[in-house]
């Protein structure tokens, strides 16, 4: 197995634990799903600059103590992390990348999953996830990392199609009855960085202290801190002081070389070639990775 065999073959296991996504998605030919060929998501979403943007995402949403809370007190994080992984994945994957029955579908499993979680965090306040105010936090920081992580490490997009991509991601949001869903790429940044519900908790430190050091092994926790790092160095300064961090020095660099190698390695995401295949476009297939290329998963 040469190194770029090997370099893929050590990510994709991490996402190996559970079902692989799009299995059947070549029973809905010419269905687009929520965005199609043409889009901005496809572009941003099958980029390796997602791991990036994911760990940002998680970073930002535990700086709500409610969300925090009903990650602390529902989530198997900590026991199962690879697992809670797979399946935030698939989600992201299915609704972005779906037919629109497997978008529809992957949005009911999560509806049902929200039903139970429900509490109260550690200030006091009530919590559900079905609650849309917590919801739209959990969206919107998706939507702005995976963004602001593409823009850092692949760059490319113009004003008016980072404000596409937004607009395109608010459509993921209001299936899952979120109601605060901003359209413009700097009306999202101001929602982020002026939340009025952010605060410190137990919950937040308890969340960035494991992902400080998940349960990986050496070597992908060696590449995870690079990833990490560079996830800080991303976070909007109020946010960073908020959860009492700051940016390493070369940590966007770090973040430049990881990227590349992981770009070159894994190529574009299996999820937008199966999803333009579903669509009858034509693509450089040189340029992406097939789920084929990939080990197996533990259902297959």
């Amino acid at each position: 197995m040469n190194l770029q065999e090997r370099l893929t073959a050590s990510v994709v296991r991490l996402f190996s634990e559970g079902e692989q996504p799009l299995a059947n998605t070549h029973l809905y030919p010419g269905d687009s799903g929520l965005f199609g060929p043409e889009s901005v998501s496809w572009r941003v979403m099958g980029d390796v600059s997602s791991f990036v943007g994911g760990v940002r995402a998680l970073l930002l949403q535990a700086l709500h103590p409610e969300v925090a809370a009903g990650v602390a007190d529902h989530s198997q994080y900590e026991s199962d992390p690879l697992g809670r992984l797979n399946r935030t994945s698939l989600f992201v994957t299915t609704t972005n990348y779906g037919s629109m029955p497997e978008v529809e579908a992957a949005v009911q499993i999560v509806r049902q999953a929200h039903k139970p979680v429900s509490g109260t965090s550690e200030r006091g306040i009530r919590y559900s996830a079905n609650q849309p105010q917590l919801g739209a936090w959990v969206h919107n920081t998706l939507t702005d990392s995976f963004l602001e992580a593409y823009q850092t490490f692949c760059g490319g997009l113009t004003a008016e199609e980072a404000d596409q991509f937004v607009r395109e991601q608010s459509k993921i949001g209001a299936l899952l009855g979120v109601q605060e869903l901003p359209l413009t790429a700097n009306e999202l940044r101001k929602w982020v960085t002026e939340h009025p519900s952010l605060g410190d908790s137990e919950a937040l430190r308890a969340a960035w202290d494991f992902l400080r050091k998940p349960p990986l092994q050496a070597g992908q926790l060696l590449g995870y801190r690079v990833v990490r790092a560079a996830a800080v160095a991303t976070l909007p300064s109020e946010l960073a002081d908020l959860a009492g961090t700051s940016s390493k020095k070369g940590a966007l660099f770090g973040g430049q070389c990881i990227v590349s190698s992981l770009r070159w390695a894994m190529k574009h995401s299996p999820a937008w070639k199966a999803a333009l295949d579903r669509c009858g476009a034509s693509y450089d297939t040189t340029k992406f990775r097939s789920f084929e290329d990939s080990p197996p998963t533990k259902n297959q």
